[in-house]
């Protein structure tokens, strides 16, 4: 994602991550801007020609053949005719279709249709006898089609004149740019209204959408460029958006390089309670993770049975044979003074990872969320394990982060995976809000969501991490950077932004196919070497 700045306006960014807003978060700061004295028309013109200067540097020679302007009755319809205005003025072929009848537009819409026809400009009308097909053919031989059929304002599904003008669209051979966003996306939830318009390029106004980075909106959106035009920085204030877009700026600096003078008592002892017999593998990768994050120190605990199979892979690894129960957790009022002795000197735990769901792990799950003095990462089977009953995390004693997928979710919230993939944000935010956790929601585009109801979104990953023990390696880097003091929030957001570019890179080189947790795993340090050293190339000079 790219974008442009204008001096004086209202700031993108929040300590590296940019804001990204909700659509009554964007018609607020709108709102409010036209109340400290910009008149809305002003900002519509601002939009309309900035998102003509990204057109010409897109498409410059796709624009030749002309373009075909499509507006609907709203202030989307507006936007798309200054574009056609202005490029008009710059000697292009412009043909404008309207999605209304003329007399239906109003406000600021209605004052940019005036000055397309006092300047010449004409229009047709696609309701209008062959209207569709006129269209069709438009499309068919222009250059480049603008969308401004609805912007973030559409509720509910396209009604069928809506409908086929999208599936005409979507026909043509050519470059769709999208006004703000594509016709048919829900705004919020980055979910198709029914149908959608599937642009190449989307021009959005002042700050991303939700629903313009999350899947599968991102899709629809293609590439997307963040134009500004103006919002007033005290609107920005007072709206306050609740949405961040996390960037490799922001995550290097949560991560600065050591000390020189640093020892392995500097960087946290990660407490690591997870596997059973059958499951080493989950204990081991989460092991592993926490030592790759840069963790001075990790210590697994596990069923003494479990811990063979992991002694042979990573020396560096110290642990702690506990008792166990056919192979798996044993857990009683007798076991609880060892497991307590097991926080003494460290400095963050993860628990979940392969124990098992049985009724003495889940009586040991409740036992920790109360019990344990650190900060603790529940992941895998944990969250398994408080499925159903949520509200043992009232009585924890410290800061918690929750790790689940979309099924761990949807168990976590007695709903469906597909109720949460419908709206990520707002799951993510209500399980945090609730319980006063941070929730990182796994998946195409990870979600953050911290207690107070921020959401950061991972821009990182790729299709290759759909492969055993990613989220294993996850929960132990997460651990990892608890233990070096980063704050809960700050520690998911960088752990799942790290974890995604160090997948992107193995990608990168050998394919998505086959991608490992342990290729993951042993990328992370030169990974974020790269990120860091990018972060003080881009510093200024002293």
């Amino acid at each position: 994602m790219s974008g442009t700045e204008r001096a004086g306006a209202a700031p993108l960014e929040d300590r590296g991550r940019l804001y990204v807003v909700s659509s009554d978060e964007m018609r607020g700061m709108d709102r409010r801007t036209i109340e400290l004295g910009t008149p809305g028309e002003v900002l519509m013109e601002r939009a309309g020609a900035l998102a003509v200067e990204v057109l010409r540097e897109r498409f410059a020679t796709a624009l030749r053949r002309g373009v075909v302007v499509v507006a609907g009755k709203g202030n989307n319809g507006g936007d798309a005719l200054v574009m056609a205005r202005h490029l008009r003025r710059r000697r292009a072929k412009v043909e404008v279709f309207l999605a209304a009848g003329a007399d239906e537009f109003g406000g600021d819409a209605r004052t940019q249709w005036l000055r397309w026809t006092r300047a010449g400009g004409r229009a047709r009308e696609i309701g209008g006898a062959g209207g569709l097909a006129a269209l069709a053919a438009a499309a068919g031989r222009a250059g480049v089609v603008v969308d401004g059929l609805f912007g973030t304002g559409l509720r509910g599904g396209l009604d069928e004149r809506s409908r086929a003008i999208v599936a005409t669209l979507n026909a043509s051979s050519a470059p769709i740019l999208a006004v703000d966003v594509p016709s048919g996306l829900d705004a919020d939830r980055g979910v198709a209204l029914g149908d959608a318009v599937q642009a190449t390029l989307t021009v959005t106004f002042a700050y991303p959408k939700i629903g313009l980075l999350v899947h599968p909106g991102a899709e629809l959106a293609g590439e997307v460029v963040v134009v500004d035009i103006g919002i007033d920085p005290r609107a920005l204030a007072e709206v306050a958006p609740r949405q961040r877009l996390l960037t490799p700026r922001a995550v290097a600096a949560a991560l600065p390089p050591r000390a020189p003078d640093g020892h392995k008592g500097s960087y946290g002892h990660v407490l690591v309670l997870a596997g059973a017999v059958g499951k080493s593998g989950a204990a081991l990768l989460c092991a592993r993770g926490a030592l790759r994050g840069g963790a001075g120190l990790a210590t697994l605990a596990a069923p003494a049975p479990a811990l063979g199979p992991v002694l042979a892979h990573t020396p560096e690894l110290m642990t702690e044979p506990l008792a166990d129960h056919d192979g798996g957790w044993a857990f009683s009022s007798d076991d609880q003074p060892r497991l307590l002795r097991l926080f003494d000197g460290k400095s963050a735990a993860v628990f979940g990872p392969g124990v098992g769901t049985s009724p003495l792990a889940r009586a040991l799950t409740e036992w920790l969320i109360g019990a344990s003095p650190l900060p603790l990462v529940i992941d895998a089977d944990g969250l398994n394990c408080l499925a159903g009953q949520v509200g043992w995390l009232k009585h924890k004693r410290c800061p918690i982060v929750l790790t689940p997928h979309p099924g761990e979710m949807a168990r976590l919230l007695a709903g469906s995976p597909g109720e949460v993939q419908a709206d990520r944000i707002g799951s993510a935010r209500r399980l945090a809000t609730t319980y006063d956790a941070v929730v990182v929601l796994k998946g195409a585009r990870t979600v953050i969501a911290a207690p107070d109801g921020v959401v950061s979104i991972n821009p990182t990953g790729n299709p290759g991490m759909a492969s055993g023990g990613m989220g294993d390696a996850l929960a132990g880097l997460i651990g990892s950077l608890l233990a070096q003091g980063l704050a809960p929030a700050e520690a998911a957001e960088a752990a799942a932004f790290w974890h995604g570019a160090a997948a992107d890179r193995v990608a990168a080189r050998r394919g998505q196919a086959g991608l490992l947790a342990t290729d993951v795993i042993e990328e992370l340090p030169p990974t974020l070497r790269d990120l860091q050293a990018r972060l003080f190339a881009d510093a200024p000079g002293d």
